[in-house]
């Protein structure tokens, strides 16, 4: 497979045409911005933990019955996807209060839920992600009602998945951000599934082992990226 142009840039990755118009290649990369992009700096080795760890998450997920973008990793940083057309929708799924919702609603973190929320933002920087109701999200036609049935299917299917995951490899899943396309005019699972993306507490510690290490200035940022990889592989 030939990498051709770049079709895009964004905070994390690059995204390349191929010769096989139904393949793109993703190439990860070391940057990292917080705070819709205020705050910006560097994680060495973060697209190597980002892309390695997606790609075991998304392998999980098929078997799962998530039907997902991923092909295969062609690299430490670079993996072919299927050639999807992102929905401006990001979707939060929360089992436990922490970040911008105990920010929004003056509650502490940590807080347990019954039930995961599902959450819906305008994936859009120019406005800065806004949250979205899903009647605003049909009535602008962003989604369908038939495509956000499924998003939020597969959103729940992700959230259970994903915490008996974590779980066993001694990590609580607090939330997570994820995003969906259309593949041959179906919804499949998008993006990345990282320490970008996720929040994950160590079980024991209560330590914060994701990008809040970056966005507070909590130090051991590449160590605890590495960490979670190591735990993600289970070695």
């Amino acid at each position: 497979m030939q990498k051709l142009e770049q079709i895009y840039e964004g905070k994390a990755k690059k995204v390349f045409k191929t010769d096989d118009v139904k393949r793109f290649i993703v190439d990860y990369k070391d940057d990292a911005t917080a705070f819709n992009g205020e705050k910006k700096g560097q994680i060495t080795g973060k697209g190597v933990v980002n892309n390695t760890m997606s790609n075991i998450i998304f392998a999980l997920l098929e078997e799962k019955g998530v039907p997902t973008h991923f092909v295969k990793q062609l690299s430490e940083r670079e993996t072919v996807v299927k050639a999807v057309k992102i929905l401006p929708l990001e979707v939060i799924m929360r089992n436990v209060s922490a970040g911008s919702f105990a920010k929004r609603y003056g509650v502490s973190e940590g807080i347990d839920f019954h039930e995961a929320t599902f959450e819906l933002s305008y994936k859009n920087d120019e406005l800065g992600d806004p949250l979205m109701c899903e009647s605003h999200a049909l009535a602008l036609k962003v989604v369908t009602k038939e495509q956000l049935e499924e998003v939020r299917k597969y959103a729940r299917m992700v959230n259970e998945t994903l915490k008996e995951f974590f779980l066993e490899r001694g990590l609580r899943l607090i939330d997570f951000k994820i995003e969906f396309g259309l593949y041959d005019g179906k919804v499949i699972l998008a993006d990345e599934i990282s320490p970008d993306t996720c929040r994950l507490w160590d079980v024991e510690t209560g330590e914060k082992m994701d990008k809040d290490r970056f966005r507070r200035d909590l130090g051991k940022i590449e160590e605890t990226y590495e960490e979670v990889l190591r735990r993600v592989k289970g070695k």
